[in-house]
């Protein structure tokens, strides 16, 4: 298992072939020698699905609105503000990713924002894969920002029983301190686009949006997609994230239906299928190395290390997480990570082995340091390769459909030096977290 497992990651770095394919190429390896079965696949889906809904509603809720020009309206609106500017450009790209991903999954932030870096990167006539990568590095770390913000980080604070409004309290300062630490190393990594300088039409002006009414429509599936995840706890029949996704995917699709703009095949046909197939090919892989006992071992190695000093195993936890997920895509990571952290909390004896089960939330306080710092190993080490996120993905992805495929070595130049940054900000934050 190791060993295919291995030689898909390397195939994927050196691009011999689509990575979609050579993770499907390595599952059906597994399953001819007869090392996968239905009950490994069923699991895997289980674990994977919350994540997959958050990723599937926002890119249908995006695809919908892609028509009504609205991106091409705040794209013009969007240079206008940047006055020709490319420090003022990046800058605003920064906010501007930040708020969305503080309240859509990041890698819709991304389908959402590129078409908007794009547009205003031919205007300013500079190359627009360096902004791209930014705006998915950016996307990761300010998925840290709330509860939906990343599905990696989602898995984790759905394991450790937290609410949206305490994730808001513990959590998102730290999310907040993983954007701004990226900020001064914007002219070192960024150089030519920081200094441009461009002299901006005064007849710019901005697209009236195609069909209003429609417009409307989708994005009061986007506001009630969006309310659903900031009040759906705390309704009578409680809705979770992933569901509060699919409700919204849904209500835009009919809002589509009902306009007779397009159909609504042809919508699914523009879903990133690859992106999704990739993940789940990864969780299937993560089930059967869990499948091995690696994952308990690894825990009792972890205590006989540390024993029950929790913020040492917490930064040896962000340290190991925040590598692996750069390499092995951060969602599987994660999620065999808090089957380490579940048996590692076990043999400390603060929780019963009760604990090792699915859907339990009982966690005593001390124990978030553990939790937060799988958060960020998982999230901002997303940001090391082109891989290691769902928002890199996109973000590759949409660079190639543009004719600007972006290297593995590329990403690496810019993902390197800001998730290690980010990374130690992050020990910095989990270590007061712990005080």
């Amino acid at each position: 298992i190791t060993v295919v497992f291995g030689l898909v990651i390397l195939c994927i770095a050196f691009n011999i072939a689509d990575m979609t394919l050579l993770a499907m190429l390595g599952l059906s390896v597994l399953t001819v020698a007869g090392l996968v079965s239905h009950t490994d696949v069923f699991n895997a889906a289980r674990a994977s699905s919350g994540s997959l809904a958050l990723l599937f509603g926002g890119m249908v809720v995006a695809r919908v609105l892609a028509p009504t020009g609205i991106f091409d309206n705040l794209g013009t609106r969007f240079l206008i503000l940047t006055g020709g500017s490319g420090r003022r450009f990046l800058l605003l790209l920064t906010a501007l990713t930040a708020v969305v991903c503080a309240i859509l999954p990041n890698a819709t932030a991304v389908i959402l924002i590129a078409p908007i870096v794009i547009q205003v990167c031919k205007e300013l006539d500079t190359d627009f894969t360096g902004p791209l990568i930014l705006t998915a590095i950016i996307s990761n770390a300010a998925g840290l920002l709330t509860l939906v913000g990343d599905p990696a980080t989602f898995l984790v604070g759905q394991a450790a029983g937290l609410s949206f409004l305490q994730y808001l309290q513990k959590i998102s300062p730290g999310g907040l301190l993983s954007i701004l630490i990226v900020i001064p190393l914007m002219p070192w990594l960024l150089g030519p686009i920081w200094k441009a300088r461009r002299r901006l039409s005064p007849d710019l002006r901005p697209e009236p949006v195609a069909r209003l009414g429609f417009c409307v429509l989708s994005l009061c599936a986007l506001a009630a997609m969006v309310a659903l995840f900031l009040v759906g706890d705390y309704l009578p029949i409680p809705i979770i994230p992933p569901s509060a996704a699919i409700i919204g995917a849904s209500l835009a699709l009919l809002a589509l239906h009902v306009s007779r703009y397009e159909s609504t095949e042809a919508v699914f046909r523009d879903i990133d299928w690859r992106t999704l197939v990739f993940i789940f090919c990864m969780m299937c892989f993560v089930e059967e190395i869990t499948k091995t006992g690696v994952m308990s071992g690894l825990s009792r190695m972890l205590y006989a290390a540390f024993g029950d000093h929790l913020l040492e195993t917490s930064l040896v936890l962000l340290a190991a997480i925040g590598f692996l997920s750069g390499f092995l895509a951060n969602i599987p990571v994660v999620a065999a990570a808090i089957l380490l952290a579940k048996g590692y909390l076990v043999m400390t004896k603060m929780v019963p082995e009760l604990a090792l089960g699915f859907g339990f939330t009982d966690w005593p306080p001390q124990s978030l340091p553990i939790f937060a710092g799988m958060m960020f190993g998982g999230t901002l080490g997303g940001n090391v390769t082109l891989i290691g996120s769902s928002a890199t993905l996109v973000a590759a992805g949409i660079s190639a459909n543009h004719g600007k495929p972006i290297p593995f070595a590329a990403f690496m130049r810019y993902g390197v030096p800001i998730a290690a940054s980010q990374l130690a900000a992050s020990a910095l934050y989990i270590w007061l977290l712990a005080l």
